[in-house]
């Protein structure tokens, strides 16, 4: 387990006094949990969240070439993601693409630092309002070219029978209902906390709320298995594993890429597959997208 930090022991390590950490805490916005009436503070969840909201961060000296043999890929993993990934890899020759499953946020960073070529991400606003935008923005500071993916309809994954009757987001607190989460900087964690925040909800207060998994598609098998009774996830897992669903919201899933980058040939080979047959085919045999957008260039809407 990681080391437990008091609320002291925060305010020293981030350099401001306790009312502010107390403010933080109540505004959701610091990683905490309470026990036996006190504050505790996981030590690696604050240094993530410190890593999170920096924004002023030093320009690599050199930028990840692209034609090199490799294209990759950081960010939110996707079941139709890995099957474009194989469409490359069996088109592409002399060039291979490979996937670094990070979270949005953590692609974002690795772009940020020039370890990968596309950013997959789905992180929506503070406002509700779009996606994406504001995140890069706040870390990358020069806007990176954004090319949607696709949309895809956000959940909640339960038994198909759905014995504990999980209708909403408020059911989430009731007694007995287990959650299996996903990690901090993942889009699908921001979307969830959205939605508890909306209704007042405090996520220590939910059974499993700290109990997170990689993956979309291990949430599902969480549930499959028995270890779990509900968790945030996409309508394809439960399509995929004969799971409930409950839908939340339709999000939006773009790929960010460096300006420098885009017109490189295995960039613009991987995009192009979003007008393909075999892509086409492939979505239709999933549930819970919309393509309408794919492969298209998207644009922050001022106002």
């Amino acid at each position: 387990m990681s080391k437990l930090m008091t609320t002291r022991e925060v305010a020293a390590f981030l350099n401001v006094n306790e009312k502010m950490i107390y403010t933080l805490v109540a505004d959701k916005e610091l990683p905490a949990t309470k026990v036996t009436g006190k504050w505790l503070f996981p030590q690696h969840l604050v240094e993530q969240w410190v890593d999170n909201n920096t924004t002023n961060f030093p320009k690599q000296a050199g930028q990840l070439p692209a034609g090199k043999g490799v294209i990759i890929l950081a960010g939110s993993n996707d079941l139709l993601l890995d099957q474009v990934i194989a469409m490359f890899n069996a088109s592409m020759k002399g060039c291979l693409a490979v996937f670094a499953n990070v979270g949005s946020m953590g692609g974002i960073h690795a772009l940020r630092q020039g370890l990968c070529h596309i950013a997959s991400s789905h992180l929506v606003q503070d406002d509700d309002s779009d996606y994406n935008f504001q995140f890069a923005f706040e870390e990358l500071k020069a806007m990176p070219v954004v090319v949607n993916f696709c949309k895809r309809q956000q959940g909640l994954l339960f038994k198909k029978d759905n014995p504990l009757g999980i209708h909403e987001v408020a059911d989430l607190g009731r007694k007995g209902v287990r959650l299996v989460n996903r990690p901090l900087g993942t889009g699908t964690r921001l979307l969830l906390d959205n939605e508890l925040k909306k209704r007042n909800m405090a996520g220590e207060k939910i059974s499993g709320y700290d109990y997170e998994v990689a993956k979309h598609l291990d949430v599902g098998l969480e549930i499959l298995a028995g270890r779990a009774d509900v968790g945030p996830g996409i309508e394809a897992v439960a399509g995929a594993l004969d799971l409930g669903f409950l839908p939340l919201r339709w999000e939006r899933f773009d790929f960010l890429i460096s300006r420098h980058l885009f017109f490189e040939k295995p960039i613009q080979h991987f995009l192009g597959l979003l007008e393909q047959d075999e892509f086409q085919k492939a979505v239709t045999q999933k549930v819970g997208y919309d393509i309408n957008l794919s492969g298209k260039m998207v644009f922050q809407v001022d106002g």
